[in-house]
């Protein structure tokens, strides 16, 4: 699968941005599935009804859970009734998936009712979580999580949901307690990470940078801004350019570092981030001194898009530090 999770969490894998990358140049086509539902008798316009927060995942439904993943993103939780700690998993997420009160579905897949599925999501062992986005599989974490992980793996998926333009709402039947529906309340995005998502859903990826850049500086620690500048000037380097445009530009001039770093960054917007490393620390050795630092800083961005605890991170670190000493 070729997912792509934002920075600082605990998303593994990498999303596939390609469908990004024109999206300011032209409207995009529409994508399966992704009109709106008709709204149900007491829901609001722009909400999609949906019998539960909480659905049992199959073979055979899935290819609904992948049309709604258009409006909102759907969790994946493969588990087996085997596993005491994938059942136990299933249980908090329920309990997260439930709070959030329509900013997610989830999908609980039973591993052994429907290995179609195991396969497509490669749930070597239970729990296995993972996301959908527009139809693309975003791979989470496996094994047991505590419940804070979590709700900040969700908070990343949110993030990364609303920079692809998922950021509708869905509305299940009110579960009382004690006769009363829950009240939930949440906290509200910063209001420069509302207005970058706002920007890059426009395509006005320079907008975005800007919003990014002025929460960074406004707060340095904001880890989910530092993300998403990396995120979003990926997708501003390859805004307007073809695959076999960047390609054949690479190909044609290998000289060129700036055509090598570009696409390196189509490489791993696609997925391949191994490829995209080895390129980059292909080049290094050859480079003079101003060479050897953009692709050091490239690297360094790169590894914001994919997340610092990605497992691809830490063997890329090894090669770049043994290159720069």
């Amino acid at each position: 699968m070729t997912n792509l999770p934002p920075s600082g969490s605990n998303l593994r894998g990498a999303v596939d941005l390609s469908s990004l990358v024109n999206r300011g140049q032209a409207a995009a086509p529409a994508t399966p599935g992704a009109a709106a539902a008709p709204a149900a008798a007491g829901v609001p316009a722009g909400v999609v009804p949906v019998p539960s927060l909480v659905l049992d995942g199959t073979d055979a439904n899935f290819g609904e859970l992948l049309e709604l993943s258009s409006r909102v993103p759907v969790i994946v939780g493969l588990w087996a009734s085997r596993s005491e700690p994938s059942t136990a998993l299933m249980t908090v997420l329920e309990k997260l998936i439930t709070d959030l009160a329509g900013r997610f579905v989830l999908a609980r897949v039973d591993i052994d009712a429907n290995p179609q599925l195991a396969q497509a999501f490669q749930a070597q062992s239970v729990p296995t979580v993972a996301a959908v986005i527009t139809g693309q599989p975003v791979q989470l974490f496996n094994g047991p999580l505590a419940e804070e992980q979590i709700s900040d793996v969700l908070g990343r998926v949110l993030e990364l949901a609303a920079q692809q333009g998922v950021t509708g709402t869905v509305e299940a039947p009110a579960a009382a307690a004690d006769g009363e529906p829950a009240e939930v309340v949440e906290e509200p995005l910063p209001p420069h990470h509302v207005e970058a998502y706002a920007a890059i859903e426009a395509g006005d990826y320079a907008t975005a940078q800007s919003e990014y850049r002025t929460a960074i500086a406004q707060n340095p620690n904001d880890t989910m801004a530092v993300a998403g500048l990396a995120q979003v000037s990926l997708l501003a380097r390859l805004q307007g350019k073809t695959i076999d445009q960047i390609r054949n530009g690479a190909a044609s001039s290998p000289d060129d570092l700036d055509a090598q770093l570009l696409v390196a960054d189509l490489d791993l917007s696609g997925g391949h981030i191994e490829d995209a490393f080895d390129r980059l620390l292909s080049l290094f050795p050859a480079q003079p001194a101003p060479g050897r630092n953009a692709i050091r800083e490239r690297i360094l961005e790169l590894f914001e898009v994919i997340g610092q605890d990605d497992p691809r991170v830490p063997p890329t670190r090894s090669r770049l530090t043994a290159l720069l000493y």
